[in-house]
């Protein structure tokens, strides 16, 4: 594939600017990772929306780009080797991102495998955890008489912001005074979780005063500011 009009997904959302990275997401915890990471980057990037309510996740060409029918995914007209990329999955996104401007990641081999371990704590712990919460508090789970399954996604919940907590001691940022992929994976998360999932005092979120402090300099960040609202629902 020579050109980004050979990517069916191309075809529903047209690229205006082709020799940009083009951007499919929607502004939830997942989708603004990437467009905060790439306005902290400063990389040129085109955003679309992709419409859940219409289930444009489902169509034909936003499967051909990631068949796990996600938000968010890229496509990057000049990759490795000045080919196109398509990529899925908002981790693997930020590290290719961190690698392609050289910022965000430290250059180190060992801070670099620290920071993609803290990564991981978000995409294996605090993003599923804290969804579940958010389905059992604030969804369809929320009718559910039983509340053991709520109860211990909270708990969980609540665990995981206490390591986050230990791991910030001390620091500014999870990896220290530089603030990188890893603060930019989590914090979208806790904002979800203490304002649209309305969780805070279930999961007692007064108990964690260094998260709080990290949250609060997350979003003073213009970039973050900006992200948090890109691509803009219509």
């Amino acid at each position: 594939m020579s050109n980004l009009a050979d990517f069916p997904i191309t075809a529903k959302w047209p690229a205006q600017h082709p020799e940009r990275i083009q951007l499919y997401s929607l502004p939830t915890p997942n989708g603004v990772k990437i467009s905060i990471m790439l306005e902290e980057t400063g990389l040129q990037y085109e955003p679309h929306l992709v419409r859940f309510d219409t289930n444009d996740q489902m169509s034909p060409e936003f499967l051909s780009l990631n068949p796990n029918n996600k938000i968010p995914a890229i496509l990057d007209p000049v990759g490795p080797d000045g080919k196109p990329l398509a990529l899925f999955e908002s981790g693997a996104i930020l590290i290719y991102l961190a690698d392609k401007s050289g910022q965000l990641i430290p250059q180190d081999a060992t801070g670099r495998y620290e920071t993609i371990q803290w990564l991981m704590f978000q995409m294996g712990g605090i993003g599923p955890m804290f969804g579940q919460v958010g389905f059992f508090h604030k969804f369809a789970g929320k009718e559910y008489e039983d509340k053991r399954p709520r109860d211990r996604y909270i708990a969980e919940s609540r665990r995981l912001l206490g390591v986050l907590e230990g791991r910030l001691g001390g620091r500014r940022w999870i990896m220290g005074d530089d603030y990188t992929i890893a603060d930019i994976a989590t914090f979208p998360w806790v904002r979800n979780l203490v304002g649209f999932y309305e969780a805070g005092d279930l999961v007692g979120f007064a108990d964690f005063p260094q998260v709080r402090r990290a949250l609060a300099a997350f979003l003073d960040r213009p970039a973050v500011a900006k992200g948090l609202d890109i691509p803009k629902r219509v």
